[in-house]
């Protein structure tokens, strides 16, 4: 048995080449993006508040031209994501942020091979962390 090649096709008891630019592509939904971003930014974000909703994503994807130096274009799909977030407080905002944008882009990029050139965080709403030993309620 004869080994495929990438692009060959087998018909009619012989194999065609067939050219990068018409094989097709595959398409990957925006909603499927999204639910990975949100996987990685709650991975990212460590443990959060119990009663804090979990993290969501808005994503838009757009093709980007990319000459690769071959007979035409090719265009890969960049995602910009915006990561919506409820943190603990008191922690380091900045630190916790910046650790969501870069592991969500890692994963994103890993995972659906898709460029990510921005990862907005924004977060929704801090939770006030319960202080252990200390006495809730009004002190007077």
């Amino acid at each position: 048995m004869t080994p495929v090649s990438e692009g060959a096709v087998r018909g009619g008891g012989h194999l065609a080449v067939v050219p990068p630019g018409e094989r097709g592509a595959t398409r990957i939904a925006d909603r499927v993006v999204s639910k990975i971003a949100a996987r990685a930014a709650r991975e990212a974000a460590g443990k959060l508040p119990a009663d804090a909703t979990p993290p969501h994503a808005t994503v838009v994807v757009r093709p980007r031209a990319v000459d690769s130096g071959r007979a035409g274009e090719t265009t890969v799909d960049t995602a910009h994501i915006r990561v919506h977030l409820e943190l603990d407080y008191p922690c380091d905002i900045g630190a916790r942020c910046r650790e969501v944008r870069r592991h969500v882009a890692e994963r994103v990029g890993a995972l659906v091979g898709m460029e990510v050139p921005e990862v907005a965080v924004h977060v929704e709403r801090l939770h006030l962390a319960p202080a252990h030993g200390v006495a809730q309620g009004r002190t007077r």
